[in-house]
């Protein structure tokens, strides 16, 4: 699918295409902000997130929608650039009037729309995972579904000495979540028995990084982490090919996707071990994300989307209102507590209706947030390159 076929999905999501004449009549679709990455280095995973947002959204629309109101989606491409998202966000909040943006990707780019959120009072849910995100002064506004650097650092480290690593070589791309990971990443492997041998940021882009992977060799590590973006990754990838490196490498699963190893031999990536947050796969809402976007194996952003779409809605009934304000303060409501287990957005709208409270466990796990907004926890999956395919491991 295309840029333009995606942002055509506007138009067909408008939120008409299963209500009734008089009920559209009655009152104009809610709109919500859906803020992807439907180009640049997010494009593998901004379209399958609107994806999964765009089946909640009909999943509700077919069983009345919230309120009385039909869901209607208006999407923009972040481009993951953050000068193009403030552009895009500046529109949703200032010209069609969303309370809350859902879908930003890169960590550069929520950085630079959350003050456009926070001072529009729009509810931010995004699966970004620099620890400075939700330091920043957003009063609430922002609700991440990713775990944050220092979580994701510490399982990172944990990984690498559970194979086995003593030296580890940092190498990662210029990002507020990349650049912070490394003094974490750090500590861990020297609690664990390992050192950090040594680490540099790149410039992304570039069409060769020779120079430094001579450097990170020069520190003799056995391991290597690849903090990187897709495009820069298939580089460094060949580069330490190239260089004869022969020891372990780990990277994120969105640099490494099945489209970036179907395009590099195989003796340049076997043994490529990838991480990422793992979706909750034993868990209720995984197994209607699974039927409701006809996918066996969602992957942790797809489950992350639908939360994020379900924890609107549902917050925007338990408030009675679609303000951005009320949906910030409900939505720990309906996702803590005591209140009924429910496993999708549809079914605790119908308790909500009926004056119940309810828990949202969902497809990405818990959706317990902290007072800044983090997630609490949640597991991670491993994988490895075999054959130019992507082997899974294990869930821990």
């Amino acid at each position: 699918m295309n840029r333009r076929e995606l942002l055509s999905a506007a138009a067909v999501l408008s939120g008409s295409l299963a209500a009734p004449a008089v009920l559209r009549a009655q009152e104009a679709a809610l709109r919500l902000g859906v803020l992807t990455a439907l180009t640049g280095a997010g494009a593998a995973d901004g379209p399958r997130m609107l994806k999964a947002m765009q089946a909640v959204a009909e999943e509700v629309n077919k069983l009345g929608g919230v309120l009385g109101r039909q869901i209607a989606l208006v999407i923009e491409d972040d481009q993951t650039n953050p000068e193009a998202a403030v552009r895009a966000a500046q529109k949703l909040v200032g010209v069609d009037k969303v309370p809350a943006i859902m879908g930003t990707w890169a960590s550069a780019v929520t950085s630079a729309v959350a003050p456009v959120c926070w001072e529009s009072k729009t509810c931010l849910l995004t699966v970004s995972g620099a620890d400075s995100i939700t330091q920043l002064p957003h009063q609430g506004y922002i609700f991440r579904t990713q775990p944050n650097t220092t979580l994701q650092a510490t399982r990172h480290g944990e990984y690498m000495l559970s194979m086995g690593a003593k030296k580890v070589f940092y190498v990662a791309v210029q990002t507020p979540f990349a650049a912070s990971m490394k003094d974490i990443i750090g500590k861990v492997l020297l609690a664990g028995g390992g050192e950090l041998a040594g680490g540099l940021v790149y410039e992304a882009n570039k069409t060769s990084y020779r120079s430094e992977i001579d450097a990170a060799l020069a520190a003799k590590p056995d391991m290597i982490y690849l903090n990187s973006y897709s495009p820069d990754l298939t580089v460094l990838l060949k580069d330490l090919f190239r260089a004869g490196y022969s020891g372990g490498r780990l990277t994120q699963s969105y640099a490494y996707t099945s489209k970036v190893a179907e395009g590099i031999p195989a003796e340049v990536t076997d043994g490529l071990h990838t991480v990422q947050p793992s979706s909750d796969v034993n868990s209720g809402a995984y197994a209607l994300l699974q039927k409701r976007i006809g996918a066996a194996s969602p992957d942790s952003y797809e489950a992350q989307a639908t939360d994020w779409i379900s924890l609107v809605l549902l917050g925007i009934q338990k408030g009675n209102s679609t303000v951005g304000v009320d949906i910030r303060d409900n939505v720990r409501k309906v996702s803590q507590g005591s209140g009924t287990k429910v496993a999708s957005a549809a079914e605790g709208l119908k308790l909500l209706r009926e004056g119940k409270d309810v828990n949202y466990e969902g497809a990405s796990g818990a959706c317990d947030f902290n007072d800044k907004g983090d997630i609490l926890d949640c597991r991670f999956r491993y994988s490895v390159a075999k054959n130019t395919k992507i082997e899974f491991l294990k869930v821990v």
